[in-house]
């Protein structure tokens, strides 16, 4: 009887510990449940109903969807994410890595201060990064890419308003903000590769471009896939620079899929094609970012 009462204590005293655990994480996952979970679940519920926020719900089915994917508006809106994405990503992840790999060369002084300089657009407001870039890319010949442009006797370009001026815009935007965040990252992979392996590669007459291809490269996979994986995310939820650069105008060579959904929502008080589009966009991502991840993963193999 004692042995079984010491049981009984001991069981008691680990419900008691595993209740507090429980009660410790409880926030987290309350929090998440009411501000992640929920209206995730709404909105693939509001897909599929015609609703204005105001008057009662009307289930139509599958004609949110028709809708959206009818739009020419939507299709273009898809193309210039795309394009914004690529021009503003990939020459991103390259320039991190050479970077990256500068800073990490005993031959660059004052690396702290480098290091600080490249991360500081991360944590500067994006708001405040779309109001000044849209002064460097301002249409008028006082512009300062513009003026850049005239040094060499080419015409000026209207940024705002041109098809391609408003994409390199909004994609220098992205590259600039990101650029640092990318680069600390594969910093933190560099200074995890063993030192020996780039000596014995000095000792065997390895050019640096060969060492950046042949041991730089295959070691940071890991870190490839992980930015690969959250720019294509990143990407395709390009929202307040279009927003703020092209000062809410939803103009075709600018918009974006975010930008096209909230429209329909906010301004048009359509949330059942916004909805709609919202879960093409999720379907979307999960199929692009397991093609980046796919092709990253067999980088240095």
């Amino acid at each position: 009887m004692k042995n079984i009462s010491i049981f009984t204590a001991r069981m008691t005293e680990e419900k008691k510990e595993m209740v507090t655990g429980y009660l410790y994480i409880s926030p987290f996952f309350i929090l998440f449940t009411i501000f992640g979970l929920f209206p995730i679940l709404f909105s693939f519920y509001l897909g599929f109903q015609k609703w204005n926020g105001l008057t009662e719900m009307e289930f139509v089915g599958w004609a949110n969807f028709r809708f959206v994917l009818e739009d020419p508006l939507f299709w273009k809106s898809l193309y210039n994410t795309f394009i914004m994405g690529l021009l503003g990503t990939f020459p991103q992840l390259v320039v991190a890595i050479v970077l990256a790999f500068a800073l990490n060369s005993a031959l660059i002084k004052f690396r702290n201060f480098y290091r600080v300089s490249y991360f500081m657009p991360y944590v500067t407001s994006t708001v405040a990064v779309a109001v000044v870039f849209g002064v460097i890319f301002s249409e008028q010949e006082s512009g300062l890419i513009n003026v850049i442009l005239s040094w060499f006797h080419l015409d000026p370009v209207n940024w705002t308003t041109s098809e391609w001026g408003v994409k390199f815009a909004i994609a220098a935007m992205v590259f600039w903000r990101w650029v640092g965040y990318n680069t600390i990252i594969y910093l933190a992979g560099l200074q995890s590769i063993p030192k020996e392996l780039y000596e014995a590669a000095k000792i065997d007459g390895a050019t640096l471009f060969q060492q950046l291809r042949y041991i730089t490269v295959p070691m940071l996979r890991p870190f490839i896939i992980f930015t690969v994986f959250l720019s294509t995310i990143g990407a395709f939820q390009l929202f307040t620079e279009p927003l703020i650069f092209l000062g809410r105008s939803y103009r075709e060579e600018g918009i974006t899929v975010v930008l096209y959904l909230w429209r329909e929502a906010f301004v048009n008080l359509s949330f059942g094609p916004a909805s709609a589009t919202a879960i093409l966009l999720f379907f979307i991502i999960i199929i692009f970012s397991s093609v980046n991840v796919f092709l990253a993963n067999r980088i240095g193999r």
